[in-house]
């Protein structure tokens, strides 16, 4: 059984993530979540803290979701690297994520709703990212490729191009275009 502090951050989340963190008023997540205000400050000083909170709760499943399908997808390094499209693709069509469905990356949403790169949600946003950069990094340097930190860049790049495609103009084949790129790219690096 949740906590009232994780049910409180994945209601959070959920809100934040299809409604937008602004648009968000903290008495409806306290009524979707089913707790009293005073549950929220035993947690959380403040809005901002539990936007962070959702944000980390985020990271964490996002993450552990995108390596465990490359990982699922093969034992090849230049195979799971492709393999993240095609989770991408699932999760763009709504498939992935449990009650949460698609509305784009809430990492890309709050680095836009809190433009500042000094704010929390930001530099929390930025991390995320760097993360995932991280881990292709590896896998890039795992398949042989010379430069493993630029191909993670361009792999990263057409990552993020898709779930911006797939968000703003409803392309949820935008993963399956993101991947025929990516075969190049990385057929080139591994080539070098």
């Amino acid at each position: 059984m949740k906590s009232r502090r994780d049910e409180l951050v994945d209601t959070a989340l959920r809100l934040f993530y299809a409604q937008g963190f602004h648009a968000t008023g903290i008495d409806k997540v306290l009524a979707e979540a089913g707790v009293a205000k005073m549950t929220l400050y035993k947690h959380f000083r403040s809005k901002d803290e539990l936007i962070l909170a959702a944000l980390h709760r985020r990271d964490e499943q996002f993450r552990n979701w995108l390596m465990g399908e490359m990982e699922r997808a093969s034992a090849d390094p230049r195979e799971r690297l492709l393999a993240m499209f095609d989770a991408l693709e699932e999760w763009f069509e709504g498939r992935a994520f449990k009650g949460m469905g698609f509305s784009g990356c809430v990492f890309i949403n709050a680095a836009g709703e809190f433009a500042d790169a000094d704010h929390p949600a930001h530099r929390s946003s930025c991390e995320h990212k760097r993360l995932i950069v991280d881990y292709l990094a590896k896998l890039c340097a795992d398949a042989g490729a010379r430069d493993p930190h630029a191909l993670a860049e361009q792999l990263a790049l057409l990552k993020e191009g898709a779930i911006v495609t797939a968000q703003v103009r409803g392309i949820p084949d935008a993963a399956k275009t993101a991947k025929a790129m990516a075969q190049g790219i990385i057929d080139a690096a591994l080539a070098a």
